[in-house]
């Protein structure tokens, strides 16, 4: 007798068209497992997506995958009770609570820090500066604090929803996490690491002596987690020095204009030029050209796509060593101290002065990312913790 499908039922608040981490790998997954057969060649998974993210000019119905869009309330309580398994990404009140409710087998994958920090970022601000874990050691009144507008009720109510998606992250089936160092932050039970994984790649084809002037880029929003501002004040102490560089920034957000009137104000417009979005093939050429990546966050990290990207792409990778980025990175690339903007000067300023030293770390972040970081792998282990929740479909626990 045939075996019959899993009805694997996927929630992600975000979702394509959105553009972001979690999008991405979200997207690679469910397409992966949809591809998924048995040796007699039937499908493992019948896959459910639902999203809160409009369809835009998506067009659902030539994916190989049910995509429900903004479903209410009630809709979605029948999608959990038709599924096998309930599978969220990130720590999301109702798919969690419902699935509970209907003692389904749930697994919660963390891309975020919602179940230990308010904001979901491990980050406080208005301050800009990485958060020490207030909630996790009982500091409360630092949690109170820390906002960028709104009143400090709604402060206080991010708080109390802290305690509850804890609360509830507790009692799901399986927690995934995709690094060590998230899954030793977050402290949950029955926790397991899945690192993110992307589709296989040839390294660039670098042409790092076609310019004259050697270039360093940055790819990524432009918000104050990010650490742009700590890359700008790098960049002045390295013209201050009289290097020779070209710094290249890639991406948009709010913070822009600040940062460009910075630049102008410490007169680096022959070093840094600010690029806004750009398509993926123009990344490509400009990568290419490429001495390094700079990704100097500031914190709001569990994983680090835009490290493990440009070490697929074997390109050598200065990150700051937020946990997440040291795990990734491995011996692979090179680390500074968060927020130390003279230490990330003295990293770049080795890979200008040492181009085989360049060449070695994007040899050896390539190999790296291609054995660890790999696409399939990520499929087919989110597959085991599937097929080792199926026997516990109608006997699990605890319920709420």
């Amino acid at each position: 007798m045939a075996r019959l499908a899993t009805k694997l039922l996927i929630y992600s608040h975000f979702f394509a068209p959105g553009v972001g981490g979690v999008e991405t790998v979200v997207q690679a997954l469910v397409k992966g497992l949809a591809e998924k057969r048995s040796a007699n060649g039937s499908l493992l998974y019948e896959i459910c997506l639902v999203t809160q993210t409009p369809a835009g000019n998506s067009t659902d119905s030539l994916l190989s995958y049910r995509v429900i869009r903004q479903p209410s309330s009630s809709e979605l309580r029948r999608l959990i009770r038709g599924a096998d398994i309930v599978h969220v990404a990130g720590a999301a009140f109702l798919p969690i609570v419902n699935s509970l409710l209907d003692r389904k087998p749930v697994v919660v994958e963390h891309h975020g820090f919602q179940t230990i920090c308010p904001t979901g970022q491990l980050f406080q601000e208005p301050q800009n500066v990485p958060c020490p874990g207030h909630f996790m050691k009982g500091n409360h009144a630092a949690c109170w604090r820390c906002r960028v507008s709104g009143s400090p009720f709604s402060s206080v109510r991010l708080w109390l929803l802290t305690f509850f998606r804890r609360f509830l992250c507790k009692r799901v089936t399986m927690n995934i996490v995709p690094t060590l160092w998230l899954g030793s932050q977050l402290q949950l039970p029955r926790t397991q690491v899945v690192a993110h994984g992307l589709p296989p790649s040839p390294p660039f084809v670098r042409r790092p002596g076609t310019r004259e002037i050697p270039t360093i880029v940055f790819l990524g929003r432009l918000v104050s987690t990010k650490g742009v501002g700590v890359l700008l004040e790098a960049a002045k102490k390295l013209r201050d020095e009289k290097r020779s560089f070209e710094l290249l920034v890639v991406g948009t957000g709010p913070e822009r204009e600040s940062l460009e009137a910075r630049t102008q104000e410490w007169q680096l417009s022959l070093q840094v030029h600010f690029l806004g979005g750009l398509s993926l093939d123009q990344v490509t050429v400009l990568l290419s050209k490429a001495a390094a990546v700079v990704v100097p966050s500031l914190g709001g990290e569990v994983f680090g796509m835009v490290v493990a990207e440009n070490m697929l792409r074997g390109l050598p990778v200065i990150a700051s060593d937020l946990g997440a980025f040291v795990e990734v990175l491995g011996c692979a690339g090179q680390t500074f101290r968060t927020g130390d903007a003279a230490d990330l000067a003295l990293h770049i300023g080795r890979i200008l002065d040492d181009p085989e030293l360049a060449q070695r770390l994007g040899e050896a972040a390539y190999q790296r990312a291609r054995k660890i970081f790999s696409e399939h792998r990520m499929i087919e282990e989110h597959g085991r913790i599937y097929q080792s929740l199926l026997p516990k479909a109608f006997d699990i626990g605890p319920s709420l």
